[in-house]
This record gives structure tokens, sequence and C-alpha cells, in this order.
């Protein structure tokens, strides 16, 4: 079966698959703004990686505006704070037959985009991969990870699975095909979580929390998140969560989230998608001394103190 895919965005995530997907031959366009199609078409899709570099110098690429037919596979990697304008501008390449993979980390797009498009369109995504976009557009691939798993959400096999499944298969990066994947989500939530809300929280790197001897807190806000998963019905698997623990406690360990690299450069965050819906979900069982409520606080106060500046600098430029 013959898939044509619709990569929304050709940022970091979304630019780094489906750059591999187009360099294995599948036929691929990008969904972009003008300034962003614009930029590709001076410089073309440039991916910097350990695992393999990839360079396409004419990258297809299509506008909402000009969207007129539909897709078989739509890749959404956008920010969750950027999910409802993506929404509308994939929304005429949404036909009958569509599935619309979501990359994007917790649970809460899921309802989302099942009101926007329905139910029967929506695959369960997640995404292991460190990347940015450098200042001149390319796309960097920062660690030795690059694994997409993807799957029905109510577990089973289908037609269609297999087909994306197939189509995956062969492009430089790892694909599997779940029949898992709302539980995989969950244990990638709850780490995500973990290691946004510690970084973001103390300023510093995994390995620098271990060195000021607080590895504990880390380990405390991970039992915190496991908690609440455990308490939704989808307990992490014993091995994702000593897998977690041991990068959590890793002496000399450079790991940050994104997160932090985004509050270090003054960016949006989604504070309210990874750490501020997980903690609603916990309902009065997170309590006063909560680590997630914490870290949470610690983010809606940037927020809050980046939103006034902004005003402030706006205001002095008018």
């Amino acid at each position: 079966m013959h898939v044509r895919i619709l990569v929304v965005g050709a940022g970091a995530i979304g630019g780094y698959f489906g750059g591999r997907l187009l360099e294995a031959g599948r036929d691929v366009t990008f969904l972009v703004r003008p300034r962003r199609a614009a930029e590709l078409a001076r410089t073309g899709l440039v991916i910097e990686s350990p695992l393999g570099d990839v360079a396409v110098p004419a990258l297809p690429t299509i506008t909402a505006d000009a969207l007129r037919e539909s897709f078989d596979l739509i890749l959404l990697s956008c920010k969750a704070y950027d999910l409802p304008r993506a929404a509308d501008d994939v929304a005429a390449a949404v036909g009958p037959g569509t599935a619309i993979l979501p990359l994007l980390n917790g649970m809460r797009h899921l309802d989302f985009l099942a009101t926007r498009f329905g139910g029967q369109h929506v695959l369960g995504g997640l995404c292991l991969i460190s990347t940015t976009l450098g200042l001149d557009g390319r796309i960097l691939h920062l660690n030795n990870f690059h694994v997409l798993t993807f799957g029905e959400l109510q577990g089973a096999r289908s037609a269609r699975a297999d087909a994306i499944a197939s189509t995956l298969a062969g492009a430089r990066f790892e694909a599997h095909l779940s029949e898992t994947i709302v539980r995989d989500m969950w244990e990638k939530w709850v780490f995500i979580a973990t290691g946004a809300g510690i970084t973001c929280l103390m300023r510093a790197a995994v390995g620098d929390l271990v060195a000021a001897g607080a590895a504990d807190l880390a380990t405390d806000l991970l039992d915190e998140c496991a908690a609440i998963a455990t308490r939704a019905g989808f307990p992490p698997r014993r091995e994702a969560l000593d897998r977690s623990r041991r990068m959590f406690t890793a002496a000399g360990s450079p790991l940050t989230a994104s997160m932090l690299r985004d509050v270090e450069r003054g960016a949006r965050v989604e504070a309210d998608h990874v750490l501020g819906d997980l903690l609603a979900r916990a309902g009065a069982a997170a309590g006063d001394r909560s680590m997630l409520r914490t870290a949470y606080a610690h983010l809606k106060a940037y927020e809050a103190r980046r939103a006034r500046e902004t005003a402030a600098h706006t205001a002095n430029e008018g």
C-alpha cells in the first residue's frame, strides 16, 4: 500500500523524522508556515546527526492555504501550545481514511484531536530523541536515540497500522508498532514530567544535581509521577522505572529536559500539558508538599514573569 505522508512542520522533530523518511524514498510533503517555506527554499533541509547526516536541497513543502487533498498519514509534532493552530492548518488534509499520528508529550492532546477530527482518525504515538533547531535552521540531533513508536489506541493490530509500519521500516530511525501504546505514552509522560520538573526547578543537569547530593529529589519526583500513572490505571513497568531511576541518578550526566533549554532562552514552555495536566489527574492525592506541584508552580511563575516582560517590551516599542 502506498502511503502519502504529510509532516506538519519542519522543525526539530518533524523535520528529523520527515527528513529520514524522505531520504528513504517515501512520499513525504511538509506542511509549513510561509517563513519556514522561504527558509527551506534557500537552505534545503539539513540534519546533522551522529547517526548520519541528511541534506535535501529541494524539499517538497506546502502551506495551509494551498491544501486541497487528503493524506493517508499526518505526522503531527508541534508543541502543545501550538496544537489548536496546527489542527486548523491541517484540517483540509484529513479525509475519511486519514490517520493522525501525534508525537506530543502527555495525553491531553488525544482528547483534543478526537474531538476535532473523530477518534477513529487518531493513533497513539511517541518519540525518543533529543533534537534542536539551530539558528540557521539546521536540525541538530544531540544523542544516539531516534525511536518512533506508534499504535492503535485500542491496542489491536490493524491493516492501517501494518501499512504505516511497512512505510516507516527501512528509514534511518527505529520504528516500532506497539500494541500497548497508551501504556507506552504514560511511561514516557512519567519520564518527561520528572526530567522537565527537576531540571527546570533546579536549573541544572542531572549530573549537577547528583554532585550536589540531591539525586533523591529526582527519584522522589519520579515516584510521585509513577504513582499518578498507577492510580490512572497505567502503572509503569518495572524495567521502565529502573531505567529512569538510573538516568536520573547518573553521576556526571549532562541530561537536561528540552523544557529547561526553552526556559534558558526565554521561550514558551509546555508547563500545563506536561506537568499541569499530570498534577490535575493526581487531585487531592498530590498533597501540599508535592514535588510535582512545586515544579509546576516554578514554571507557572516563569510564564508569568515572561508574559509581564513581553508586555513591557511591547509597550516600550509602541
